[in-house]
């Protein structure tokens, strides 16, 4: 059994002793590399959060930038197809008055040679009906 004696008074002193050297020699020690390195996983926390923010506001930059490229690129867009638009109407409006001037002038040609004929015809009506009226009697007039 266990007997209280000077052997248990020694064993408990050399325990408070075994305490005491041990948190000095190795509890502390272990403690403060503990507390430096949760030190600098909050310091690298902060640098990533850091980061992170960066990151966004340099994507939120770059999706501005874009915006505003693709606004400009269609407005130049826009203004070379007006511009390719009004060109093209210009080129038709001219094709589209010359075409008019050429009928006009062909029209022209056309009753300049409806007259002609007409007055042709007209010189030749009289020599026309008798040659009928020769073929319908029979006979020459």
């Amino acid at each position: 059994m266990i007997t209280i004696d000077l052997t248990m008074l020694i064993q408990i002193a050399n325990m408070l002793l075994l305490i005491v050297v041990l948190n000095a020699v190795l509890y502390k020690p272990i403690r403060a590399i503990i507390e430096e390195r949760q030190k600098k996983i909050t310091g690298l926390d902060e640098g990533i959060d850091q980061y992170k923010k960066n990151s966004l506001l340099r994507l939120d930059e770059f999706a501005q930038k874009m915006k505003a490229a693709r606004i400009r690129a269609k407005k130049e867009y826009e203004a070379a197809r007006n511009a390719a638009l009004a060109e093209s109407t210009e080129k038709l409006a001219g094709i589209r008055k010359e075409v008019e001037e050429q009928k006009i002038g062909q029209l022209a040609d056309i009753e300049k040679q409806f007259a002609v004929a007409q007055s042709e015809l007209q010189s030749q009506v009289a020599g026309f009906a008798s040659e009928m009226a020769g073929k319908v009697l029979g006979r020459a007039l």
